[in-house]
């Protein structure tokens, strides 16, 4: 997991509130300068990423979207190409909940050339849903408001067209009911949960649980179902853009990375985490680690124990035995390689031992202590 800061003239916006001398700066005060050399791979700056991520996500469930939001550009910025926690599946939720609707557009701007952030269904979704939010802002003039309003409806029938298995779990979230021009087209029927790759169902489930009540808006559910109708009559035409769509879900869909599977452990995510394939679920997963990278660097290692003679006495022995790290089967391994025999000596005075202590034990007496009876009428009173 990698975590080198980023060039300038690719992420100029992410840094915001923090800037990248702070980034620079807490990697310098946080790691030791031999650390710093294995940075990429080494666990010291997975558990940094980590604690930040976890307090991300403290800090919004405590109603601190802005603060977690900007945590959330910092980690982005410290590797924004590989992105290790794949915070680029949370970042427009972090947005839209603190109200940052244009931070979230001119990202989606900048970066959808050379990131196609289009294809992952949380910016397919979020932007327009951005979009539609700023053009409902009443210090916006009428103009901006009209090319936010078309923009945003474009933005979403392009999305629908694309990941067609997010509206009915959408609105079942939402708890409403399709009409009946929608909920009997094929369109947006079972089908196209079923031939979406597994892939793509884990994004759209960690999409779903986590931004699903930021739709539930009035407003927001008469705009979507008046784009769903203009995406059902595009689909009744035989637009051409549908087949392109299903050919990419197809090609560009077929197994997540490491990193997706990690940012879904950590966000704990009922829906997503119950959508895990088995191969990972089937390994250990370490909350302080999940899933590390596959060169990673473990510079914490247990210390090898140190060979101990084996001619101790017997009560030397008992007495080792009782420290945290002894291990009978290594001192019989290392007492055998040298004299063949050693190691049934060696049981055989462990047991002569514990039987002279059983002995020992069984034979304790307490004696208990000679008390006086006094009468009661002998007995002194208090002056």
């Amino acid at each position: 997991m990698s975590c080198r800061p980023p060039s300038p003239k690719k992420t100029p916006q992410l840094a915001s509130g923090f800037g990248i001398p702070l980034v620079s700066l807490l990697r310098e005060s946080v790691m030791h300068k031999r650390q710093q050399e294995a940075f990429p791979s080494g666990f010291s700056c997975r558990a940094f990423c980590l604690a930040l991520f976890k307090h991300m996500i403290f800090l919004e469930k405590r109603g601190c979207p802005r603060t977690a939001l900007e945590f959330c550009k910092l980690i982005l910025s410290l590797d924004s190409e590989n992105d290790p926690l794949c915070m680029l599946l949370v970042i427009d939720f972090l947005s839209l909940r603190a109200k940052e609707y244009a931070f979230l557009t001119r990202l989606f701007q900048e970066w959808e050339n050379h990131r196609n952030l289009s294809q992952l269904p949380n910016f397919a979704f979020s932007v327009p849903l951005a979009y539609f939010l700023l053009s409902q802002q009443e210090d916006v003039s009428e103009m901006e408001s009209s090319q936010a309003h078309e923009k945003a409806s474009h933005l979403i029938q392009q999305a629908l067209i694309m990941f067609p298995s997010v509206l009915m779990p959408l609105l079942d979230h939402c708890s409403v009911q399709p009409d009946t021009a929608v909920a009997s087209h094929s369109f947006f029927g079972p089908n196209a949960q079923l031939s979406s790759p597994p892939a793509l169902n884990q994004l759209v489930a960690l999409y779903l649980g986590r931004t699903h009540h930021l739709w539930k808006d009035l407003a927001v559910m008469g705009w979507l179902e008046t784009n769903v109708h203009q995406v059902l009559r595009l689909v009744d035409a035989n637009n051409p853009v549908l087949e392109e769509a299903e050919q990419k879900r197809k090609v560009r869909y077929q197994s997540a990375p490491r990193n997706i599977y990690r940012h879904v452990i950590l966000s704990e995510i009922r829906e997503a985490t119950a959508a895990l394939p088995p191969e990972v679920t089937s390994q250990p997963i370490m909350g302080f680690d999940p899933l590390p990278p596959l060169d990673s660097i473990v510079s914490y290692t247990r210390p090898e124990r140190a060979n101990h003679p084996s001619n101790e006495s017997t009560l030397s022995l008992f007495f080792r035995s009782l420290l945290p790290n002894f291990s009978l089967q290594g001192e019989v391994g290392a007492a055998g390689a040298e004299e063949p025999g050693a190691g049934q000596d060696l049981n055989q005075g462990v047991n002569r031992l514990m039987a002279a202590m059983r002995d020992m034990l069984a034979n304790i007496q307490f004696q208990e202590p000679p008390h006086e009876d006094h009468p009661e009428g002998e007995e002194g009173e208090w002056d």
